[in-house]
């Protein structure tokens, strides 16, 4: 699946640290696959530039003509001796042969329709293929070129469907559950970093941080116009790291900062498809809570108080200087590789729908058929639904519910943010209340989930009195009916970005 739009301007690795090749044309490595149009082509305008034919090349080689004239079309690999001897006849060495780049700007537009022709869009399309020629002229070809390309680009972007985003998102859920949300090569990138900026012990400060990223070689700039589309903006030409000077935003600028570090730490690459890019955002995500919530003091921390059997979230929380949410995430990456407790997290919206999810302890999630979760209604009588309607919201809120897959102890908050009051959940099954602070809780509720008599329909009571005697004005959500946004980074206009690098560079 490849829907992400501007390809031809994303080619070389956005985040990768610098190479240190000094030549542009690839060495000849044998036994290595040979780009036969590109050979072909070469071939070709080397041979017109001596002014010769194919029978005059194809005697100086020991070679028929039409044996040469499959090797120009790409549709035959010559041999080595072959190449050794085309390399002495047209007066170049093998390595200028077999050159990454085209000689002219016409083979360029050759080689590009020649492998769109040969390509499975072409194919689907049906049409006939247009004989490739020094008489075909330039215009008609880079028409041709453009129009593949701008075809395959609207292809693609018709391809980013809000289901393919559902199904990457599910695909990547079951490799968290497979690993328990514990990535070990994340963690000891992360404790190299601190290493190297002197960390002992306790809450990672801004300081500390402006350390980290200047170690990292990036200066930090805090703007008032950052594109609207953005939480941060990197600059990798002049490394540096634009980020928000307001005060008003629903995440911690720290974590804003360590994602954007954790893209280069993590030596990721422009993302191809959303499945990659959501890789890359649960990493970066991973990658700056284990900076925040350090892995040995964490768990030493969750270990006391498992032994206390006091474990809370907001003890993590303060203990730490985090956002409630950064604390239950990071919970879920330690609690079972450490502790040996199963656990399960949701992030869920007032109006019910489910945003984030995570689980490795049997508990059932709504799904839709690709098994996403995301999207889901939560069942009313999860501690994740009940907590909007307690009217304490100082302290944390537990509760136990009986479901068809096991009784359950989850504790929960809600916080407020630009976009709607949210719960935060984290629960285990009943065997592993125990570590828990709140255990105690005398609330319990009972879910038939999924069974649809369980809230997905109304009480028979209401239903009698009301069925066919309402008619509600939806709120429509525009995102429910939107196609993924197109671009290697959804949802972010690359025009404003640019524009921004270009008016800050200066």
């Amino acid at each position: 699946m490849h829907f992400f739009a501007y390809r031809q301007e994303m080619t070389t690795p956005a985040w990768s640290q610098p190479s240190s090749a000094t030549s542009a044309t690839p060495p000849v490595v044998e036994g290595e696959a040979l780009d036969l149009i590109s050979l072909g082509r070469r071939v070709r305008h080397l041979r017109k530039a001596k002014g010769l034919t194919l029978d005059d090349l194809g005697a100086a080689v020991g070679t028929v003509a039409s044996q040469l004239s499959l090797v120009e079309n790409g549709k035959r690999e010559p041999k080595l001796g072959m190449l050794q001897r085309l390399a002495a006849a047209l007066g170049v060495t093998i390595d200028e042969l077999l050159g990454a780049e085209p000689p002219s700007r016409r083979a360029a537009l050759e080689i590009a329709l020649e492998r769109a022709q040969r390509g499975p869009l072409y194919e689907s399309l049906g049409l006939p293929k247009v004989r490739i020629s020094s008489r075909l002229p330039l215009e008609v070809l880079e028409s041709l070129v453009g129009l593949q390309g701008e075809l395959e680009r609207r292809l693609n972007e018709q391809v980013a469907t809000p289901e393919e985003a559902r199904r990457a998102n599910a695909e990547l859920r079951a490799v968290m559950r497979e690993r328990n949300n514990y990535f070990q090569e994340i963690e000891v990138q992360a404790q190299t970093v601190l290493d190297a900026v002197g960390y002992s012990a306790g809450p990672v400060s801004q300081h500390l941080i402006a350390d980290i990223a200047a170690h990292l070689g990036f200066s930090l700039h805090h703007v008032g116009d950052l594109p609207h589309s953005t939480r941060s903006v990197t600059d990798l030409k002049n490394r540096r790291i634009y980020l928000t000077q307001s005060q008003r935003t629903d995440h911690d600028p720290r974590s804003v900062l360590l994602q954007a570090l954790g893209h280069y730490v993590l030596e990721h690459r422009t993302p191809e498809n959303y499945g990659e890019f959501l890789r890359q955002r649960v990493a970066t995500n991973y990658f700056a809570a284990a900076l925040l919530l350090p892995e040995r003091p964490t768990v030493e921390f969750l270990k006391r108080a498992k032994a206390a059997k006091e474990i809370s979230v907001e003890d993590i929380r303060d203990n730490f200087a985090v956002s409630y949410e950064t604390a239950a995430h990071r919970f879920t990456n330690l609690a079972t590789e450490h502790l040996d407790i199963p656990t399960h997290f949701q992030k869920t919206h007032k109006s019910g729908i489910i945003y984030k999810a995570y689980e490795n302890d049997g508990v059932t999630f709504p799904q839709d058929h690709t098994g996403a979760i995301e999207g889901q209604p939560s069942c009313r009588r999860w501690t994740s639904r009940v907590v909007f309607d307690v009217q304490d919201k100082f302290r944390a809120y537990n509760q136990y519910t009986d479901t068809p897959s096991g009784t359950y102890w989850c504790t929960a908050r809600t916080e407020r943010a630009a976009s709607g009051e949210f719960s935060l959940s984290i629960g285990v099954p009943y065997a592993h209340v125990k570590w828990f602070r709140g255990r105690d809780t005398d609330i319990r509720e009972k879910s038939f989930c999924p069974d649809e008599s369980c809230c997905r329909r109304p009480p028979a009571e209401l239903a009698r009195e009301w069925a066919g005697q309402a008619w509600p004005s939806a709120r429509a959500h525009s995102h429910l009916l939107a196609a993924m946004p197109p671009g290697a980074f959804p949802g972010v206009d690359e025009t404003e970005v640019y524009a921004f690098l270009a008016t800050h560079s200066g």
